[in-house]
């Protein structure tokens, strides 16, 4: 596999944000060809073209020709792996397989527990002593392919579900690159739903 990543997001981008200053401090060796959204005054789009990364806007008013739009810029700059960072689109199907085993994705829990929007929120209100986030595979379910990497969260008694997704998306932060970094090293092989990665 390549090392050109495309960025989908929706609003402030701040997992986009972490993935280019690791980037940038040589803790992921990678590209950023392009950064998409379906909003045209998302906080994370305004900045990526301040950065002067590759940007676009995609209108999802009609879902089948905004995924062909955004499957034609991410096939036109040769992107080698498509990574959501609160991307708030739920992808179809048929896009998901013309880029099958080439879509990331973040969540804010340890899935399969709390799929879905207000994962944080979910994981608070069950009462769960521990939640986390999980970087998968998209596959044509909500959150529920194979997982590539895991980081997990203590939930303190006096905690609120703004403090808990706060420190969860610090996480997110340093985990979504070390799996970019470990899918682009293409040094594993999925078995079932097992992500397993091969010894060096």
């Amino acid at each position: 596999m390549g090392r050109r990543i495309a960025i989908l997001l929706s609003g402030r981008g701040s997992n986009f944000l972490a993935i280019y200053e690791n980037i940038l401090r040589g803790k992921l060796d990678a590209d950023i060809c392009a950064v998409i959204s379906d909003r045209s005054k998302a906080p994370g789009l305004l900045k990526a073209k301040e950065l002067g990364l590759p940007s676009f806007f995609v209108s999802f008013k009609d879902r089948a020709k905004g995924e062909e739009e955004t499957a034609r810029i991410i096939e036109e700059r040769g992107a080698d792996l498509i990574c959501l960072a609160g991307f708030m689109r739920i992808l179809s199907a048929n896009f998901v397989r013309r880029f099958k085993g080439k879509i990331l994705n973040i969540h804010p829990s340890l899935l399969p527990s709390f799929p879905g929007l207000d994962a944080q929120k979910q994981a608070f209100e069950y009462g769960v002593k521990y939640s986390g986030c999980t970087v998968h595979f998209v596959d044509e379910g909500v959150d529920s392919g194979p997982i590539v990497k895991q980081a997990i969260v203590k939930v303190f008694d006096d905690d609120t579900p703004q403090k808990l997704a706060e420190r969860i998306l610090r996480e997110e932060h340093k985990i979504y690159s070390e799996a970019i970094k470990l899918v682009l090293d293409n040094q594993y092989v999925i078995e079932g739903r097992r992500v397993l990665f091969k010894k060096k």
